[in-house]
């Protein structure tokens, strides 16, 4: 009889812990399923997702509320001043990057997809600025295309705080999640804990005690 493996049964742990994770989370968020950034086109929710990097849903959403209507299409960004756009996206910050991804991205956009946010895990990596969390945020808001599982702050916390990965590279922890999560609940996992992270599990002041996963798993961090 074949001896389990370390890691398998610490697999296994992890398989049995998330499944009950979940659940709870269900209970407590049954209608988070989408991100709360704003949009009206794909290109759109492109550009407000590499804003959102280290910075807030709410302070982005008050950045492309003014951002989208002064360029309402991709030629707006494609022939933008670069100086002009950084300060207009100042507010999210890092914006000199942040600028210069998104304008390279409109190029690439434009010159590569004719125009269209491609909808591919591929072809959205192609793009400045895109990594697999923001090429997941798209694909599966913008068309039900579930690739991966998009790893953000609060998906990495909720990880390392409840001990489902033994890894920091958000490419590691979100295979790990991936292999233990069925995939029909790749998407909305992420949308769960990211209002979990917002209402109980926060970075800074997180209390233990008032944390009804505690009773699944007493966390670490």
């Amino acid at each position: 009889m074949a001896t389990k493996k370390p890691q398998d049964a610490k697999f296994d742990v992890r398989k049995k812990r998330i499944e009950k994770l979940l659940n709870k989370l269900k209970e407590l968020y049954p209608n988070e399923t989408y991100t709360i950034l704003k949009y009206s086109n794909d290109w759109e929710l492109l550009v407000a997702v590499i804003l959102s990097a280290q910075c807030t849903d709410v302070m982005v959403n008050k950045v492309t509320e003014k951002l989208f209507k002064k360029y309402p299409t991709l030629d707006d960004y494609v022939n933008a001043d670069t100086e002009k756009f950084k300060q207009d996206i100042k507010s999210t910050g890092f914006y000199n990057n942040k600028a210069k991804n998104v304008l390279a991205a409109a190029r690439v956009v434009k010159e590569n997809f004719d125009d269209k946010v491609p909808q591919t895990m591929e072809d959205m990596l192609t793009i400045p600025g895109v990594a697999r969390k923001t090429a997941n945020v798209v694909l599966g808001n913008a068309h039900g295309i579930v690739e991966g599982i998009a790893v953000d702050t609060h998906v990495k916390r909720f990880a390392l705080r409840f001990d489902l990965t033994d890894h920091q590279d958000p490419v590691k922890i979100e295979r790990d999640l991936m292999e233990l999560l069925p995939k029909d609940e790749w998407f909305l996992f992420t949308y769960r804990v990211i209002a979990y992270g917002r209402t109980i599990g926060p970075a800074k002041g997180y209390d233990p005690s008032q944390d009804p996963l505690t009773k699944i798993y007493q966390p670490k961090c």
